[in-house]
């Protein structure tokens, strides 16, 4: 299975959907009431939500790095990681620019 191999490119993928699965699940678990086009709208121009909601959606990805640190698959970790901070830079980055 794709899941048991020990890669970077892997990790990288895994930690690009990670924070984007993440995002849904707080939208439905949460903010469903309004469209999904406002509620991203939401996230990307109003700096009160987008240090929480950023936030909370890279916790898939702290999942999803502690499980592959376990299982002692450290590339597909590193991937993860890297993709982890590439996500906070570019929350960082939209909190300052906006």
């Amino acid at each position: 299975m794709i899941f048991k191999r020990d890669n970077l490119q892997l990790g990288l993928i895994l930690g690009l959907l990670g924070p984007v699965l993440g995002l849904m699940v707080i939208y439905l678990a949460s903010y469903s009431s309004v469209s999904l086009g406002i509620f991203l709208e939401s996230f990307f121009s109003d700096k009160r939500l987008l240090t929480p909601i950023g936030s909370l959606s890279l916790l898939a990805n702290v999942a999803l790095f502690t499980i592959f640190v376990n299982t002692r698959r450290d590339k597909t970790a590193k991937g993860i990681f890297v993709m982890t901070v590439i996500f906070g830079i570019a929350i960082l980055i939209l909190k300052v620019t906006n």
